[in-house]
Protein backbone atom coordinates (compact mmCIF):
# COMPACT_ATOMS: atom_id res chain seq x y z
CA UNK A 1 0.00 0.00 0.00
CA UNK A 2 1.39 3.23 -0.64
CA UNK A 3 2.15 5.67 2.34
CA UNK A 4 -0.46 8.05 3.17
CA UNK A 5 0.33 11.57 3.49
CA UNK A 6 -0.73 14.52 5.45
CA UNK A 7 0.48 18.38 6.62
CA UNK A 8 -0.87 19.55 9.75
CA UNK A 9 -1.27 23.84 9.32
CA UNK A 10 -1.43 25.74 12.36
CA UNK A 11 -1.57 29.73 12.28
CA UNK A 12 1.55 30.05 14.15
CA UNK A 13 3.12 33.55 15.71
CA UNK A 14 4.17 36.06 13.14
CA UNK A 15 6.26 37.98 16.18
CA UNK A 16 8.34 34.56 16.55
CA UNK A 17 7.37 31.67 14.38
CA UNK A 18 9.90 29.47 14.86
CA UNK A 19 8.83 27.67 18.74
CA UNK A 20 5.47 27.70 17.18
CA UNK A 21 6.73 25.72 13.98
CA UNK A 22 8.54 23.33 15.94
CA UNK A 23 5.62 22.64 18.26
CA UNK A 24 3.72 21.55 14.94
CA UNK A 25 6.45 19.73 13.84
CA UNK A 26 6.69 17.21 17.24
CA UNK A 27 3.02 17.33 16.68
CA UNK A 28 3.39 15.64 13.64
CA UNK A 29 5.51 12.84 15.06
CA UNK A 30 2.93 12.11 18.09
CA UNK A 31 0.43 11.70 15.03
CA UNK A 32 2.45 9.65 12.63
CA UNK A 33 2.58 6.83 15.74
CA UNK A 34 -1.18 6.67 15.98
CA UNK A 35 -0.98 6.48 12.06
CA UNK A 36 1.08 3.71 11.02
CA UNK A 37 1.77 3.94 7.68
CA UNK A 38 1.56 7.63 6.67
CA UNK A 39 4.16 10.44 6.40
CA UNK A 40 2.50 13.42 8.39
CA UNK A 41 4.26 16.92 8.69
CA UNK A 42 3.49 19.76 10.72
CA UNK A 43 3.99 23.92 9.38
CA UNK A 44 2.78 26.74 10.39
CA UNK A 45 1.35 29.78 8.17
CA UNK A 46 3.36 32.06 9.84
CA UNK A 47 6.86 30.49 9.50
CA UNK A 48 7.94 32.07 5.58
CA UNK A 49 8.40 29.21 3.21
CA UNK A 50 7.31 26.11 6.29
CA UNK A 51 3.96 25.34 4.39
CA UNK A 52 5.70 25.45 1.38
CA UNK A 53 8.93 23.52 2.01
CA UNK A 54 6.60 20.64 3.54
CA UNK A 55 3.95 20.61 0.33
CA UNK A 56 7.80 20.12 -1.96
CA UNK A 57 8.21 16.66 -0.09
CA UNK A 58 4.93 15.19 -0.58
CA UNK A 59 2.71 13.81 -3.44
CA UNK A 60 -0.75 14.49 -2.70
CA UNK A 61 -0.83 15.16 0.98
CA UNK A 62 -4.55 15.34 2.78
CA UNK A 63 -4.14 19.13 5.21
CA UNK A 64 -5.76 19.06 8.55
CA UNK A 65 -6.35 22.95 9.57
CA UNK A 66 -4.89 23.18 13.38
CA UNK A 67 -7.29 25.50 14.18
CA UNK A 68 -10.36 26.24 16.46
CA UNK A 69 -12.73 27.39 13.57
CA UNK A 70 -13.87 27.72 10.15
CA UNK A 71 -12.59 31.15 9.24
CA UNK A 72 -10.72 33.48 7.10
CA UNK A 73 -7.77 31.53 7.55
CA UNK A 74 -8.97 28.51 6.32
CA UNK A 75 -11.71 29.35 4.02
CA UNK A 76 -9.55 31.64 2.84
CA UNK A 77 -5.97 32.19 3.26
CA UNK A 78 -5.46 28.26 3.18
CA UNK A 79 -6.85 27.98 0.32
CA UNK A 80 -4.84 30.79 -1.47
CA UNK A 81 -1.37 29.24 -0.20
CA UNK A 82 -1.99 26.15 -1.23
CA UNK A 83 -2.99 27.21 -4.93
CA UNK A 84 -0.05 29.38 -4.88
CA UNK A 85 2.35 26.83 -4.11
CA UNK A 86 0.34 25.18 -7.28
CA UNK A 87 -1.44 22.33 -5.37
CA UNK A 88 -5.00 23.58 -5.19
CA UNK A 89 -6.52 20.09 -5.60
CA UNK A 90 -5.69 18.99 -2.36
CA UNK A 91 -8.27 17.88 0.20
CA UNK A 92 -8.51 20.14 3.51
CA UNK A 93 -10.12 18.69 6.00
CA UNK A 94 -12.53 20.24 9.18
CA UNK A 95 -10.03 22.19 11.63
CA UNK A 96 -9.40 20.73 14.93
CA UNK A 97 -12.44 22.99 16.71
CA UNK A 98 -14.78 21.00 14.59
CA UNK A 99 -14.05 17.75 15.00
CA UNK A 100 -16.72 15.58 16.05
CA UNK A 101 -14.60 13.56 18.26
CA UNK A 102 -13.50 16.97 20.31
CA UNK A 103 -16.70 16.71 22.68
CA UNK A 104 -15.35 13.66 23.87
CA UNK A 105 -11.36 14.76 23.94
CA UNK A 106 -12.80 17.68 26.48
CA UNK A 107 -14.97 16.18 28.30
CA UNK A 108 -12.09 13.52 29.37
CA UNK A 109 -9.89 16.15 30.27
CA UNK A 110 -12.49 18.02 32.47
CA UNK A 111 -13.50 14.77 34.23
CA UNK A 112 -10.52 14.42 35.14
CA UNK A 113 -9.75 17.96 36.01
CA UNK A 114 -12.66 17.28 38.51
CA UNK A 115 -15.65 16.24 37.11
CA UNK A 116 -18.83 18.52 36.52
CA UNK A 117 -18.69 21.97 37.60
CA UNK A 118 -18.29 25.68 36.09
CA UNK A 119 -16.34 25.72 33.60
CA UNK A 120 -15.23 29.08 31.72
CA UNK A 121 -14.46 27.98 28.25
CA UNK A 122 -11.94 30.84 27.59
CA UNK A 123 -11.97 31.12 23.40
CA UNK A 124 -10.49 34.11 20.72
CA UNK A 125 -13.62 35.21 19.21
CA UNK A 126 -13.39 37.83 16.38
CA UNK A 127 -14.53 41.63 15.92
CA UNK A 128 -15.28 40.79 12.48
CA UNK A 129 -16.58 36.92 12.18
CA UNK A 130 -18.97 34.91 13.92
CA UNK A 131 -17.70 31.65 13.29
CA UNK A 132 -15.14 31.82 15.91
CA UNK A 133 -17.66 32.66 18.52
CA UNK A 134 -20.58 30.46 17.15
CA UNK A 135 -17.96 27.04 17.22
CA UNK A 136 -17.74 27.93 21.12
CA UNK A 137 -21.05 28.54 21.93
CA UNK A 138 -21.56 25.15 19.79
CA UNK A 139 -19.01 23.32 21.78
CA UNK A 140 -20.58 24.50 25.15
CA UNK A 141 -23.97 23.14 24.52
CA UNK A 142 -22.71 20.00 23.77
CA UNK A 143 -20.86 19.79 26.69
CA UNK A 144 -23.92 20.91 29.02
CA UNK A 145 -25.98 17.78 27.36
CA UNK A 146 -22.93 15.37 28.63
CA UNK A 147 -23.89 16.42 32.69
CA UNK A 148 -21.41 19.00 32.47
CA UNK A 149 -21.00 22.47 33.33
CA UNK A 150 -22.45 24.84 33.59
CA UNK A 151 -20.19 25.86 30.45
CA UNK A 152 -19.37 29.87 30.20
CA UNK A 153 -18.17 31.00 27.19
CA UNK A 154 -16.10 33.73 27.57
CA UNK A 155 -13.72 35.79 24.41
CA UNK A 156 -10.76 38.01 24.45
CA UNK A 157 -11.77 39.78 21.23
CA UNK A 158 -15.46 39.53 21.54
CA UNK A 159 -18.29 40.06 24.32
CA UNK A 160 -18.79 38.51 26.75
CA UNK A 161 -15.11 39.08 27.38
CA UNK A 162 -12.90 36.92 29.56
CA UNK A 163 -12.82 38.94 32.61
CA UNK A 164 -16.17 39.97 32.86
CA UNK A 165 -17.27 36.81 32.97
CA UNK A 166 -14.45 35.64 35.59
CA UNK A 167 -15.46 38.23 37.96
CA UNK A 168 -19.06 36.87 37.85
CA UNK A 169 -18.34 32.64 38.31
CA UNK A 170 -17.79 32.52 41.87
CA UNK A 171 -15.47 29.34 41.27
CA UNK A 172 -14.85 26.78 38.56
CA UNK A 173 -12.27 25.14 35.91
CA UNK A 174 -11.00 27.86 32.81
CA UNK A 175 -10.40 25.89 29.81
CA UNK A 176 -8.42 27.37 26.92
CA UNK A 177 -10.21 26.54 23.79
CA UNK A 178 -7.24 27.20 21.52
CA UNK A 179 -5.14 24.96 19.72
CA UNK A 180 -1.64 26.28 20.64
CA UNK A 181 -0.15 28.23 23.80
CA UNK A 182 1.07 31.12 21.81
CA UNK A 183 0.26 34.92 22.77
CA UNK A 184 -3.80 34.90 23.77
CA UNK A 185 -2.98 32.06 25.87
CA UNK A 186 0.31 32.75 27.72
CA UNK A 187 -0.60 36.24 27.75
CA UNK A 188 -4.15 37.77 27.42
CA UNK A 189 -5.98 34.64 29.06
CA UNK A 190 -3.88 34.80 32.60
CA UNK A 191 -3.68 38.22 32.46
CA UNK A 192 -7.56 38.94 32.02
CA UNK A 193 -7.83 36.08 34.82
CA UNK A 194 -5.45 37.67 37.16
CA UNK A 195 -7.69 41.13 36.56
CA UNK A 196 -10.55 39.25 37.59
CA UNK A 197 -8.91 37.45 40.91
CA UNK A 198 -10.78 34.14 39.39
CA UNK A 199 -8.82 31.29 41.69
CA UNK A 200 -10.04 28.11 40.17
CA UNK A 201 -7.92 25.97 38.16
CA UNK A 202 -6.43 27.19 34.86
CA UNK A 203 -5.98 23.69 32.32
CA UNK A 204 -3.90 23.60 29.76
CA UNK A 205 -5.12 25.10 26.45
CA UNK A 206 -7.23 21.91 24.54
CA UNK A 207 -5.18 21.51 21.47
CA UNK A 208 -2.34 20.21 23.80
CA UNK A 209 -4.64 17.52 25.78
CA UNK A 210 -2.72 13.97 25.68
CA UNK A 211 -5.45 12.91 23.22
CA UNK A 212 -5.01 15.10 20.98
CA UNK A 213 -2.49 13.03 18.17
CA UNK A 214 -5.14 10.08 18.44
CA UNK A 215 -7.48 12.04 17.48
CA UNK A 216 -6.07 13.93 14.74
CA UNK A 217 -4.97 10.57 13.38
CA UNK A 218 -8.37 9.13 13.55
CA UNK A 219 -9.65 12.55 11.48
CA UNK A 220 -6.84 11.70 9.12
CA UNK A 221 -8.10 8.31 8.58
CA UNK A 222 -11.92 8.94 7.91
CA UNK A 223 -10.31 11.27 5.42
CA UNK A 224 -8.83 8.99 3.47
Amino acid sequence: MAQREAILVAHGSPADPDPQEAVMQALAVRVSFWAPGWHVRGATLAKDGALEAALARMKAPLIYPFFMAEGWFTRINLPRRLNAAGREGLTQLLPFGTDPALPDLIEAVLRAAGGPGPVLLAAHGSKVSKTSGDTTYQMAATLEARGLGPIHPAFVEEAPFLQEVAEKMASGTCLPFFALSAGHVVQDVPEALEAAAFKGPRLPPIGEAAGVAALIAAALQRGA
